[in-house]
């Protein structure tokens, strides 16, 4: 089954649970950075989330440089933001509150 682009109500709804996380400027993506003491810090969060994303088959954009990644959720098959980009942040989140925070 092919994934919906949530309406913007619905976005909207979903982030409440994920307040660090912003719709992007065209309203196509939500985006976090996550920002960690160390590299092997950052690299450890990402290698987790890599293995979530292959465990959704929805893969992040994101950009690493030493302590901070970047990350931009979207669904290009669906035009913008779908549950499974919800789904995806939420993973991201936990390996995030795993790590704790600077």
């Amino acid at each position: 089954m092919r994934p919906v682009k949530l309406d913007s109500d619905s976005l909207a709804k979903a982030l409440e649970a994920r307040p660090d996380w912003a719709i992007s400027k065209d309203g196509g993506a939500i985006c976090r950075t996550f920002k960690f003491k160390t590299f092997p810090q950052a690299f450890g969060f990402m290698t987790e989330c890599a293995l979530a994303a292959e465990k959704l088959d929805h893969h992040p954009e994101w950009f690493n440089v030493y302590s901070r990644v970047e990350v931009t959720l979207t669904t290009h098959d669906a035009g913008g933001v779908t549950e499974l980009d919800v789904k995806l942040a939420e993973r991201m989140d936990k390996a995030f509150a795993a790590r704790g925070t600077l």
